[in-house]
C-alpha cells in the first residue's frame, strides 16, 4: 500500500486542486500490478471510462473543448495464464489477441492499418513489443460516434500489456498533435 500512496502523488492532475477520483485510484492500482507508471498529461481531464464487455477499459481522459479522447486498458501478465488447450501459448503474446479483439469491436470487419513499433521507440517505453492500428470506427453510441482511432499496444515480457485508444473525428495533423500531448504518460518501469 505504501507504493500506491507514492504512485498517487505522482499522477495528481497538475491543473486540479481536487482530490483524486476513485476511478484514478483504481487505475493506479491496475498500472502498479502491471508494472506500468502513469503520469497524468497536461491539458487533459478525466472522463468516465467505457467499461463494458465489448470495451473493457480502465481509465479515460479527454482534451476539453476538442473532439479527442484517450482510453486506457492495462493488464498484468499474471492475468493471462498459460492455456490448457494450447500449452505453447505465451502470455507475453497476449497483447496481439487483446488488440485484435478490440480492433474487431471498434471496426466490425473493416480491419485496420497495422504497423509494428520500431525497437528504438519501444525502448522509450521500456517495452519489448508493440503495434499500432489506425482504425475507421463503426458508428456506435459506445464510442460516442467518433470516426477514427489510433490503437496502440505495448508489451513487456513477464510484466504486462498496455492498450491505448486515441479517438477523434479527423485523422489529420491535429489528431496526431493531440496524441503527442499524451505520448509519454505511460511507460513500463
Amino acid at each position: 500500500m505504501h507504493f500506491a500512496a507514492i504512485a498517487l502523488s505522482q499522477v495528481r492532475p497538475q491543473n486540479s486542486h481536487t482530490r483524486i477520483s476513485r476511478q484514478l485510484k483504481n487505475f493506479i492500482q491496475v498500472t502498479a500490478e502491471a508494472g506500468v507508471q502513469f503520469t497524468f498529461p497536461d491539458e487533459f481531464k478525466e472522463i468516465p471510462a467505457a467499461h463494458t464487455d465489448k470495451f473493457p477499459f480502465d481509465y479515460a481522459i479527454s482534451l476539453p473543448g476538442k473532439d479527442f479522447e484517450i482510453w486506457f486498458m492495462i493488464r498484468a501478465s499474471k492475468d493471462y495464464p498459460r492455456s490448457e488447450t494450447d500449452p505453447t501459448a505465451n502470455p507475453d503474446s497476449s497483447y496481439n489477441i487483446l488488440a485484435e479483439t478490440e480492433v474487431k469491436a471498434f471496426t466490425g470487419d473493416n480491419g485496420a492499418l497495422t504497423r509494428i513499433i520500431p525497437a528504438d521507440i519501444l525502448a522509450g517505453y521500456n517495452a519489448n513489443a508493440g503495434k499500432t492500428y489506425l482504425l475507421t470506427l463503426q458508428d456506435l453510441a459506445e464510442t460516442r460516434h467518433y470516426k477514427y482511432a489510433l490503437l496502440v499496444t505495448l508489451e513487456k515480457d513477464h510484466t504486462g500489456t498496455v492498450l491505448v485508444v486515441c479517438l477523434g473525428n479527423e485523422k489529420g495533423t491535429t489528431f496526431f498533435q493531440n496524441i503527442n500531448k499524451a505520448a509519454n504518460c505511460l511507460k513500463f518501469k
